[in-house]
């Protein structure tokens, strides 16, 4: 008779350091997105600035975020507006996000006026869509593996 001890311990621990690395990579992938995202649409539109990549880079870490605390709060007290509207709401929420992280940031990101805003809230959810779908879930299924 044999007796076979596992130690769970280091499974757990594995699994654990493979969470945050998962985490780590989503998180660095949003942040160069988001940075990408706001950089590109500062270009195409004058009432959208952003001073440098650097503080392009710090409204995207404020805009993850407010994505991962702020934007379920805002998206429950709003959904039978989302709803109504089949889902066209969602992305006046990102509008509000991004006029949070211009109260923040001031002069280095600013806003004016309503169209830029949102369309850069349609690119970043095009942009969070895509990243999700076509790099995030394979990237994770991958490490899993």
């Amino acid at each position: 008779m044999k007796v076979i001890v596992v130690d769970d311990n280091k499974k757990n621990k594995k699994k654990e350091v493979e969470a945050h690395l998962n985490l780590f990579l989503e998180w660095i992938i949003y942040m160069f997105g988001y940075a990408i995202v706001l950089l590109l649409t500062s270009n195409l539109f004058r009432s959208l600035y952003v001073e440098n990549f650097w503080w392009g880079f710090l409204a995207a870490i404020i805009i993850y975020v407010l994505n991962k605390t702020v934007k379920p709060v805002l998206v429950t007290l709003t959904l039978p507006l989302i709803g109504m509207s089949l889902g066209l709401f969602y992305f006046f929420i990102n509008v509000v996000i991004l006029l949070i992280v211009h109260f923040l940031l001031g002069s280095h990101f600013y806003l004016t006026g309503f169209f830029s805003p949102f369309v850069v809230s349609i690119f970043i959810s095009i942009m969070n869509v895509l990243m999700e779908g076509f790099i995030i879930k394979p990237i994770i299924e991958r490490c899993r593996k």
